[in-house]
């Protein structure tokens, strides 16, 4: 199945405000969203020197996005004994290919990127949710946040176990046509190119679902 966009994310120039605001700054340097930095924060999570652990800069990076991990499971992340748990699954996630791109079977129910949410959400303090943004943390390219916002904006059903797929499905079709609009929002914005085009989508839509609120 595809995704449901709404027409608010295929305006251009409607969509790239979105992002110029979730990205700007106040007076003082500081900005006007903390999620703003969530894909930025130390390098990212996909850089070499960590791709394949998690670490306090991840934990710290979720946090931008309203996601709060007790101190105990954040021990269980980055204590030396986790990487056995979770590295030997983050191994097998590329850290260069987009979503667009990836084989269904990384991302598929039973594959490495589904066992890994499975085992993240069995640590006490971590939700669905909370796994969810920590995959997105470590692979940007490959995984998009998922949150009540998103879920409500892009009609998604109560139970939900297809949205990594959903995505990618439509970002492959149409010759690409959503990967196209992401990456002129992108550009438009100014946000810059290093900013993956999931994370262009999920902001998009989480601006557009907290306008009413």
């Amino acid at each position: 199945m595809t995704l449901y966009v709404p027409p608010c994310l295929w305006d251009e120039t409607r969509a790239a405000q979105l992002l110029r605001r979730y990205w700007g700054r106040h007076a003082d340097g500081s900005p006007r969203y903390t999620g703003s930095r969530f894909e930025r924060l130390a390098g990212g999570g996909d850089k070499p020197c960590v791709a394949d652990h998690f670490t306090a800069d991840d934990v710290l990076a979720v946090s931008t996005l309203s996601v709060a991990l007790p101190a105990r499971a954040a021990l269980r992340l980055v204590e030396p004994s986790a990487q056995d748990r979770y590295g030997v699954l983050l191994e097998q996630l590329p850290t260069d290919v987009e979503l667009a791109d990836a084989d269904q079977h990384l991302i598929a129910r039973g594959g490495p990127a589904w066992q890994l949410w499975e085992r993240l959400r069995q640590i006490d303090g971590i939700g669905p949710v909370g796994a969810g943004k920590l995959l997105a943390r470590k692979r940007p390219r490959l995984l998009p946040v998922y949150d009540s916002v998103i879920k409500r904006v892009f009609l998604r059903p109560s139970n939900d176990l297809g949205f990594w797929s959903d995505v990618r499905s439509s970002l492959r079709a149409n010759d690409r046509q959503l990967v196209r609009h992401l990456r002129t929002v992108r550009a438009l914005a100014g946000i810059g190119d290093d900013v993956s085009v999931l994370r262009v989508l999920d902001t998009m839509a989480w601006m557009c679902g907290t306008e009413d609120l």
